[in-house]
């Protein structure tokens, strides 16, 4: 069900938001670690760590499906923040066609780069034959894993963060059965384990599909919002590209790492891949926040209320420090029993590398919970070069880990570089966000009472007093016009006994905002009340109803109070 973001305790709303993201990156990872668990147990270590060694192609490329698909939502859940429904349908049809591209795109590079990519990450011989069959079956589904993202994007996009939980769950249980029979029951392989993961996906695309169909009427595009312009287009990619791009250097990083890994030998492939599958399972719950923060942040700034998004975001900074320090604690001192559970007897100097990982990795959650947060919200506010400079820097410090740290300390020194690079992104986040937490500040000093934490309607008073005129329909009072607001409209009609409405300051997209109080005279009582508007008893004359309008270029949308 959409919800709107816009109302209600912000930590409150962030947390309800994020709860199902928590459990659904939390099942995510689950099946992950039951990937991780049948391939260990039941074709061996040396399976793992092909599978391992073919996790970072993945991140590479799948990661960049992911991103891009993440920023294509944004601008959904600003407009739907916005209350522009027609917005909302226009962001979704760009959304599709530029997703659509992407997947032919990336399916075509991605399989053409398996056998290089194998190559330059010096893979061991014993493990190219595997990692290559995975590669090629996981990339062969490449625009499954696309649409997959992209529809879970554009409902949590409208504030639905449950029903992308339940078709994940669906799709993780999925993969579960399909995995354990395939690859136990069938004996196919880590290919058996690829396409459990398609087929699982490709069933949970078409289950959303029909949920949109049924349930969701604001995402159901109409013929006319196809013909999409340049600007969407434009819109769209300048947020798509620098997340997925964001993700992709990432993951960059993660390919020197991986060479690096390669070079120690299969056991410090397979310590790194299974103490990654631990690990990632706790990162998975920071990264929900950061996501919830980013949609919070999004309607918000939408809905032009930057107050709750300063509240928000400060009480999410809370939240991610308690979170991050009780995950540290189990992971510190619970890793290496966890670690037991894939590789077996017998194993243990890969139970004891991949100890040192999650000890790390543990210490300094608390720098990976902010980094989530605060770049979930500059991302919210459509802004994308900080977050993107923070994936290059976080590039930078990954490579350097991998080669300087990983020649001077074999395996621990490759394993520093994660807390390195997350000093690297917070160093510029904080700065970034500090600006954008004053700007704010200063916009909700200017938007008076609606600024002011309420839910209530701004009074003349309270809002700014630069002017602005808007084309297209205005509704005030139940009166309406087909014409351009403007004061030469609002005098041309007979408001003989009422209070001429005025041309207040509206957002900065060329949007007014009237507000009119307007007493009607004891014939109207009489009459039926205008739609939108309320009558309402006056103690000392006649009764009044009070109308504040926000009409947007495209559609006139009347709020009365």
């Amino acid at each position: 069900m959409a919800k709107v973001l816009t109302t209600g305790r912000p930590w409150r709303v962030i947390l309800v938001f994020a709860v199902p993201l928590l459990v659904g990156n939390l099942v995510q990872q689950l099946y992950q670690v039951a990937d991780a668990f049948v391939v260990g147990r039941t074709l061996g270590v040396t399976s793992l760590a092909a599978v391992g060694v073919v996790g970072s192609l993945l991140f590479l490329l799948l990661g960049a499906a992911w991103g891009m698909t993440s920023g294509f939502a944004i601008p959904t859940a600003q407009a739907f923040g916005a209350g522009d429904q027609r917005g909302v349908r226009r962001s979704v049809a760009t959304g599709t066609i530029l997703a659509a591209g992407a997947s032919v795109v990336l399916t075509v590079v991605a399989i053409g780069l398996v056998e290089p990519a194998l190559g330059w990450l010096h893979t061991p011989a014993e493990l190219v034959p595997e990692a290559r069959t995975f590669a090629l079956v996981s990339f062969a589904g490449s625009a499954v894993t696309m649409f997959y993202n992209y529809l879970a994007a554009i409902i949590r996009a409208i504030g639905d963060s449950r029903t992308p939980l339940v078709f994940l769950t669906v799709s993780c249980l999925l993969n579960v059965a399909l995995v354990v029979t395939l690859v136990n029951g069938l004996g196919t392989g880590v290919g058996g384990a690829a396409l459990a993961t398609v087929v699982s996906q490709l069933i949970s695309v078409l289950l959303c599909l029909e949920y949109v169909r049924r349930r969701v009427p604001v995402l159901h595009v109409r013929r006319e919002d196809w013909r999409i312009s340049r600007g969407d287009v434009t819109r769209h990619l300048r947020l798509g590209l620098p997340m997925g791009f964001q993700a992709s250097i990432i993951a960059i990083g993660t390919l020197a790492v991986q060479l690096r890994l390669n070079e120690l030998g299969a056991d410090a492939v397979a310590a790194y891949t299974t103490a990654a599958r631990v690990d990632g399972l706790a990162i998975a719950l920071l990264a929900s926040l950061g996501l919830a923060v980013s949609t919070f942040v999004a309607q918000n700034h939408g809905g032009r209320r930057p107050d709750r998004i300063r509240r928000g975001v400060l009480e999410s900074l809370g939240i991610a420090f308690a979170g991050a320090v009780l995950l540290g604690v189990v992971l510190i001192s619970s890793g290496a029993r966890l670690v037991e559970l894939f590789v077996g007897p017998g194993e243990e100097r890969v139970v004891e590398m991949a100890a040192v990982l999650l000890t790390v990795n543990g210490a300094t959650y608390t720098l990976l919970g902010a980094l989530f947060v605060l770049r979930g919200a500059l991302q919210g506010l459509g802004q994308s070069f900080v977050p993107t400079m923070t994936g290059v820097l976080e590039l930078v410090m990954r490579v350097g880990a991998a080669i300087v740290l990983g020649a001077a300390f074999g395996y621990t020194g490759v394993v520093w570089g994660n807390p390195l690079a997350w000093v690297g992104a917070i160093v510029l986040l904080v700065p970034a966000y500090v600006r954008a937490h004053r700007a704010l500040g200063v916009a909700a000093s200017a938007g008076g009472a609606h600024a002011a934490g309420t839910d209530e309607v701004a009074t003349s008073a309270d809002v700014l007093s630069r002017r602005a005129a808007v084309p297209g329909d205005v509704a005030v009072a139940g009166v309406e016009t087909t014409t351009p607001a403007s004061d030469d409209v609002l005098a041309a009609h007979d408001w003989t006994g009422a209070t001429v409405p005025t041309l207040v300051d509206g957002p900065s997209d060329g949007s007014v905002v009237l507000e009119a109080v307007v007493p009607l005279p004891r014939s109207a009582l009489e009459a039926e009340t205008p739609a939108g508007t309320d009558a309402v008893a006056s103690d000392d004359g006649p009764r009044e109803s009070r109308a504040v309008g926000c009409a947007g270029p495209d559609e006139a949308e009347l709020t009365a109070r």
